[in-house]
């Protein structure tokens, strides 16, 4: 019974350490958020993900840059890859307890006068992500004043 106990307790601290320590390839996750959603500056939320595009009247530099420092607030955030110049950025924000990461890619480009704005938050273990990444999304965009 105890090799049982100290079995179960070794795979979980092995899970806990993959969760916290395996790598984020920028190659896989600072990807194009996609134009899935309107741009009504609505959250679309999905079992494991949310989108959200608004159409905002700044550069698209000048919207990123304020976004980036909304995100870099958002506790357990830290930005993958990507910036305010290159039009694209990444951040893993993680949950409090097991460090679970979720990834938020932002894309800004000029359409008409203004500059759209696509969001695309997902998880990276699991099939349900319980509403974390729509609540992250509609955080920043209450913080962005949209």
């Amino acid at each position: 019974m105890l090799w049982a106990v100290v079995v179960l307790g070794l795979l979980i601290l092995g899970a806990g350490a993959y969760v916290r320590l395996a790598p984020s390839d920028p190659t896989i996750w600072h990807i194009a958020p996609g134009t899935e959603a309107a741009a009504d500056c609505a959250v679309l939320r999905a079992s494991d993900s949310a989108r959200l595009a608004c159409v905002v009247a700044e550069t698209p530099a000048a919207v990123l840059a304020r976004l980036d420092a909304v995100a870099m607030a958002t506790p357990r955030t830290l930005r993958l890859a990507g910036s305010a110049e290159e039009g694209r950025i990444t951040w893993i924000t993680r949950t409090r307890l097991w460090g679970f990461p979720d990834y938020t890619t932002a894309e800004a480009r000029a359409e008409g006068t203004g500059t759209r704005l696509d969001f695309y938050a997902r998880q990276r273990i699991g099939s349900k992500d319980w509403g974390v990444n729509a609540a992250r999304l509609t955080d920043w965009k209450a913080a962005l004043g949209l």
